[in-house]
């Protein structure tokens, strides 16, 4: 049974919450609109987000300042070679005292993770978020606890050719919705954010704009924005493309097909619309899709990343000739023409 579509006050509401949280980060960070319209299209979607790049552009006060904005609880993991997987999940202490075993819950068991540069430690730690990523829940000696909802994880890492890291596993990498990049900021943002640095940590001065209970609320009306048969079929498209692409060896899997509707659903509640438009998928797929691809050794050697090969397929995959042949109940026929090259 289909559910209702969202009227316009709660769109209206997921617009203007967001457009708060995006509000609040700024005070923090200055030029990173597209790593925070992800880390919200991600966090509307239940999906977990991965930031990648070098040391000390912002990758962590990125993820702070979004809990920040937040009233929620907060677990953060520093991910080294020595961090062990009770560590993240939690453990079993036993009492002397009536001799049973206490569960003492791990970091985390909170709405918001920020696992710091998770690929900093061992594969088998890294797999300890496996479980808690795709289901929500950490099984412990034999029971299985729910995680609290909404729980989102945002980690960081340095790119895998720095000294001390260990690409994550695909699996691993599978369970994050979106991968970003910070980047450097341009001169104007980072004089800005001297300024707002100068002598204090803006991140004590931010206040929740937000609270858990809204979070939710606006996740179900993501969930229910009108995603036109057409779009479905243009993310198909994309995806198939992905698997049968030369210069790939593993293209996108089943999940990120769902997870990109699922973020692309969440960037058009943030624009106040009920209906998926070709827009929303051209925006993500990128960030969706690319993390999840391994390029052939051809590929490689000729110096194209996956990002690069994404565009491509992305820059050559037909979409919808025109947003109104996806609106809400109007199935009907369209056609079809060439992609222009992604943003």
């Amino acid at each position: 049974m289909s559910q209702p579509l969202p009227t316009e006050a709660e769109l209206a509401e997921v617009a203007d919450v967001t457009s708060q949280i995006r509000e609040s980060i700024s005070t923090v960070l200055s030029g990173m609109d597209t790593a925070v319209t992800a880390a919200l299209a991600t966090m509307l979607a239940e999906g977990h987000l991965l930031m990648e790049d070098v040391p000390g552009v912002g990758k962590t006060t990125l993820a702070r300042a979004l809990a920040a904005s937040i009233d929620c609880s907060l677990g953060r993991l520093q991910f080294t070679p020595d961090l062990l997987p009770s560590d993240v999940t939690g453990v079993s202490i036993f009492r002397a005292a009536d001799a049973s075993f206490e569960f003492r819950p791990g970091p985390v068991f909170a709405n918001v993770v920020i696992a710091d540069e998770i690929n900093r430690a061992s594969p088998k730690t890294q797999s300890a978020l496996l479980e808690a990523m795709a289901e929500r829940s950490v099984t412990s000696d034999g029971t299985t606890r729910p995680l609290p909802r909404p729980f989102l994880v945002v980690a960081t890492q340095n790119p895998i050719e720095m000294e001390g890291t260990y690409p994550l596993p695909e699996a691993q990498r599978d369970r994050f919705m979106a991968q970003v990049s910070v980047g450097y900021p341009s001169p104007q943002d980072e004089m800005a954010m001297l300024e707002s640095h100068d002598g204090v940590d803006p991140l004590t001065l931010v206040t929740p704009v937000a609270d858990t209970e809204t979070i939710a609320r606006l996740v179900d009306v993501a969930r229910r924005i009108y995603a036109a048969p057409a779009i479905k079929q243009y993310i198909v498209d994309l995806a198939t493309a992905t698997r049968s692409d030369g210069a790939l060896r593993l293209g996108a899997s089943p999940r990120a097909a769902l997870q990109l509707l699922a973020a692309a659903k969440s960037r058009a509640a943030m624009a106040a619309r009920n209906h998926v438009l070709p827009d929303d998928i051209k925006a993500l797929a990128v960030p969706v899709f690319a993390h999840r691809l391994i390029s052939s050794t051809e590929a490689r050697l000729a110096g194209r990343t996956s990002d690069q090969v994404m565009r491509e397929i992305l820059a050559r995959t037909a979409i919808p000739s025109e947003a109104r042949d996806v609106a809400p109940h109007r199935e009907r026929a369209f056609t079809r023409t060439q992609a222009a090259p992604a943003q």
